[in-house]
């Protein structure tokens, strides 16, 4: 998730020569700008609906195609300039910068992928250039071309490392990368139609047609990222405009195939129908866990993913049937070059390793398995809510995304309107994250995960509490305040709580 080469910017990582001190004064001035915007721009609560021509989320914007049925849930987004939808071309972009810190807090011990326990502060710019065209404007088989160009700029605290859920979804987790452009999607979308009833469907980066079939297939094959198409949320999938959080937008068991942006190739095929939809996806799985190279001999190793969409309100009764729900089941297989850790664990106290080593124990054979669910459903004209849960075998090593074996998530947003800012929102959520035994031991014994791993480990659950307040600024602008409260950073007891603090500015083009 990065920047675009129209719209880059390097963004230097703050200096650790400053003192908390000065961080705090930062962090305080910070929030003093975006508290003198949000005072400016009270007076002007209608200026936003006057100008919201197209959503253009990121990094992980809901296809508009995929469900029209579901799209009334939230109005379009506002951008800086307006977007037509009689061209066959599009253009697009948006920018996005957080500013985290925390303060010191309990560490009595920390290793090579501890979150440090002093105080610091990093800060991350995002940027992504969307285009597209579309080849074949006839609704029943269209078809286009998607492309879109990032870079990313800054750091994460601590290196992105020492919690399973970090705290920034923008921040790339190989800090040698920089923030030089790259190729994030480039991918061909075709839609085949099954039924003359057309639908709307709103115009945006991953999907250009504005009438879709009811019924329809769409297939989908290029450069991607699977949260594009699988484990969507209309209230926690954004970090641009909602949560921050890993575990927060995405759900945190799913070991999806990426590289350590994020991205892989890969082919979907959806089919759509008035209340329901089915998904299966097939991509390419990293060389090494978390790396920058895709393996690309798809017979030893593929991602592969399967997920069910059934729209319908959740609560029965509880609430009008205009009230829209959705819940989604998720299944995936991954077979990569990967061990077990219950070997490594085997091999250091027979003497065989020094220390701990999974990635002595890899192997082609091995296959990694799980599930998830879920659910969101509108309560009010206002108020939303909705949960996750994920689950995978554990045995194996963690590859992908992030060292989670179960997760349990529960939130909510509440819209502006009630006090006249439509655009405005606030969320909160908690997750709780946990891992297998082998994955316990492996981490007690000294083992390095590629994200988290202390020295040693006294396990506790991982629970994060996640707050926030988007402010609609003006147009495309947005500020943010967030707050996460982390207790058992890394799964350890011995360590924390901590409370992450961060500012965020957000811009669409």
């Amino acid at each position: 998730m990065q920047v675009s080469t129209v719209f880059t910017l390097r963004w230097h990582t703050v200096s650790r020569m400053f003192s908390l001190r000065s961080g705090r004064k930062v962090l305080a001035a910070v929030s003093l700008a975006v508290l003198t915007v949000w005072i400016f721009a009270l007076p002007n609560p209608g200026f936003a609906q006057a100008n919201a021509p197209v959503s253009l989320t990121a990094p992980k914007p809901t296809p508009p195609q995929a469900n029209p049925a579901t799209e009334a849930q939230e109005p379009a987004a506002p951008s800086m300039f307006t977007h037509s939808s009689g061209t066959r071309f599009f253009i697009a972009g948006q920018a996005n910068i957080i500013f985290q810190a925390h303060a010191p807090f309990h560490s009595p011990y920390e290793a090579a992928n501890s979150l440090l326990g002093r105080g610091e502060y990093k800060s991350s710019l995002v940027g992504t250039l969307f285009l597209g065209a579309e080849l074949v404007r006839n609704p029943a088989y269209h078809l286009e071309a998607l492309y879109d160009e990032e870079s990313a700029g800054g750091r994460g605290i601590s290196e992105a490392l020492g919690l399973a859920g970090f705290t920034n979804l923008d921040v790339v987790r190989n800090p040698t990368l920089g923030p030089v452009p790259y190729l994030a999607r480039v991918e061909l979308h075709q839609t085949i139609g099954f039924s003359g009833k057309m639908v709307d469907a709103s115009r945006g980066p991953f999907s250009l047609s504005t009438k879709v079939p009811e019924r329809r297939l769409e297939l989908r094959v290029g450069k991607m990222s699977l949260p594009d198409a699988f484990d969507l949320n209309s209230i926690g999938t954004d970090s641009h405009l909602q949560f921050m959080n890993w575990t927060t937008d995405n759900n945190g068991a799913w070991d999806y195939a990426a590289d350590t942006r994020g991205y892989t190739y890969g082919a979907i095929a959806e089919y759509d129908d008035k209340s329901w939809s089915a998904r299966y996806g097939l991509a390419l799985m990293p060389t090494v866990a978390n790396g920058v190279d895709l393996d690309w001999k798809l017979k030893r190793a593929n991602g592969q993913n399967v997920e069910f969409e059934w729209r319908h309100g959740l609560f029965g009764g509880l609430v009008s049937k205009e009230r829209r729900g959705v819940v989604r089941a998720l299944g995936y297989v991954n077979h990569a070059h990967m061990g077990l850790y219950r070997d490594a664990n085997k091999a250091y106290v027979a003497g065989v390793d020094a220390t701990p080593d999974i990635t002595k124990h890899e192997a082609f054979s091995a296959m990694k398995y799980g599930f998830g669910l879920n659910a969101e459903q509108e309560v009010s004209d206002n108020l939303r809510v909705f949960g996750r849960f994920g689950w995978n075998e554990g045995a194996h090593e963690s590859f992908a995304y992030t060292e989670v074996d179960q997760t349990f998530e529960l939130g909510g947003d509440f819209a502006g309107k009630a006090w006249g800012r439509a655009n405005d929102k606030v969320g909160v959520a908690l997750v709780s994250n946990a891992i297998k035994r082998d994955h316990q031991a492996y981490l007690r014994l000294g083992g390095l995960g590629f994200l988290i791993g202390d020295g040693r480990l006294n396990y506790a659950r991982e629970d994060i509490l996640e707050g926030y307040y988007n402010l609609h600024a003006w147009r495309g602008a947005y500020y943010s305040l967030d707050a996460q409260y982390v207790t058992h950073p890394g799964y350890n007891q011995d360590r924390g709580p901590v409370l992450v603090e961060s500012v965020r500015m957000h811009v669409d083009f």
